[in-house]
């Protein structure tokens, strides 16, 4: 055969394959599970990796964290949510290991589902059926007898008011403060001592940290097994038993009894003293 019958012989099959598809044998099925396979597992290795960070992150399920928050209403703060979720048991804190004990206080000794990046603000809000989003703060009605709090809905002395969140990464540094102004739920609870308020208010409204920050120090101490201590905000007044030990800030009246040991700050300088009383301001 020549070489020009050969070359016309390969010019007729290449004519009669075009437009002609590859076809897998069994047609699309296998090709499809594997990429189905291949998805269901890059999904698995992801959210295995994310619950290891969030069983090592802090906080972690030894952990007992506490962290101060309030609800602050045009000038004033509003009733401490109420209830212990443990006795009746609630699911929800059952579930989160996050509860008060009607002391304007989280108690943050988290299950699983709480810990490291999970341990957001809205958990705890989750428990106790308060709802926040970006523009409303709206209380169940065991809660602050279901008071609600909207922008344009509601107004503080006569001025329009906005939700704000305040966040103090250090219950004894209240200078220091970040406002939030959307996902509030979201907000991180990164360490122990924290302070986060949800604040409407009208713009030029300044907003303290909540009362029950001062006792966060005293918490923390009493869980551990430690000594009780006290920390008092500016402005205050304390008086501490014998065998306790007292923090002062400037500009507030510490009474000390025998036998401790009472700190005052004024200035940046120190004064340690037995059975004294020291006034500031």
């Amino acid at each position: 055969m020549g070489k020009a019958s050969s070359a016309k012989r390969v010019a007729r099959l290449a004519s009669k394959g075009k437009g002609k598809k590859i076809r897998f044998q069994g047609g699309t099925l296998f090709p499809t599970i594997i990429v189905l396979v291949l998805l269901v597992g890059l999904g698995l290795v992801a959210y295995a990796r994310s619950g290891t960070s969030s069983a090592t992150e802090p906080p972690t399920t030894n952990d007992h964290w506490h962290v101060s928050y309030g609800f602050y209403a045009c000038d004033e703060y509003v009733a401490n949510l109420v209830g212990n979720k443990e006795e009746p048991l609630d699911d929800k804190y059952f579930k989160y290991g996050v509860h008060s004990h009607d002391d304007g206080v989280i108690h943050w000794h988290p299950q699983a589902l709480a810990t490291g990046k999970r341990a957001k603000f809205g958990v705890f809000l989750d428990v106790y059926d308060v709802e926040v989003s970006n523009s409303k703060l709206q209380f169940p009605d065991d809660q602050n007898g279901g008071a609600k709090y909207e922008e344009g809905e509601e107004k503080c002395n006569g001025k329009d008011a906005t939700l704000k969140a305040f966040v103090w990464d250090q219950y004894d540094k209240p200078d220091e403060k970040k406002m939030l102004i959307a996902d509030f739920d979201d907000i991180r609870i990164e360490k122990d001592g924290m302070v986060v308020v949800i604040a409407f208010v009208a713009d030029d409204a300044q907003v303290p940290p909540p009362p029950t920050a001062a006792n966060l120090q005293e918490l923390g101490a009493v869980d551990s097994g430690g000594i009780a201590t006290t920390t008092t905000i500016a402005g205050e007044t304390t008086t501490t038993v014998a065998g306790e030990t007292t923090t002062t800030v400037v500009g507030e009246t510490g009474t000390t009894a025998a036998g401790e040991t009472g700190t005052t700050v004024a200035g940046g300088s120190t004064t340690t003293s037995v059975v004294t009383t020291t006034t500031q301001g």
